[in-house]
């Protein structure tokens, strides 16, 4: 089993920066891929970013060259580094984590951001 919480959030101007946290417990050491998704108002969830075990990155197009994943195995730890935040940003953000070898996946509860003057 595993559990996620994410921390981080808040409101931000248009062209500033946040940083997300995710911090796992449980069997941390099962731990696959990571991912940061994101849902808008009346949009589905969205995958932004994922991170391998080895540091392999992925990003969706709207956040590619803005937004930053990376994660500290031994601690369980995933981040998400936001710089030149949109009003389009403006989402509950999600931690998920998939597991090795059952990959089964768990969800953080979210976390709130705004962007907006």
């Amino acid at each position: 089993q595993l559990q996620l919480v994410e921390s981080g959030g808040g409101l931000v101007q248009p062209g500033g920066s946040l940083r997300l946290s995710c911090a796992a417990s449980g069997n941390i050491a099962s731990i696959s891929v990571m991912d940061w998704y994101r849902q808008a108002p009346g949009k589905q969830r969205e995958l932004i970013a994922s991170i391998t075990y080895g540091g392999t990155t992925v990003y969706a197009d709207s956040v590619d060259g803005r937004f930053t994943i990376s994660r500290d195995n031994a601690k369980g730890s995933m981040f998400l580094h936001m710089n030149s935040l949109k009003p389009e940003d403006t989402a509950v953000y999600y931690c998920c984590a998939d597991v090795y070898p059952s990959a089964a996946r768990f969800w953080g509860q979210g976390t709130q951001v705004t962007v907006s003057s």
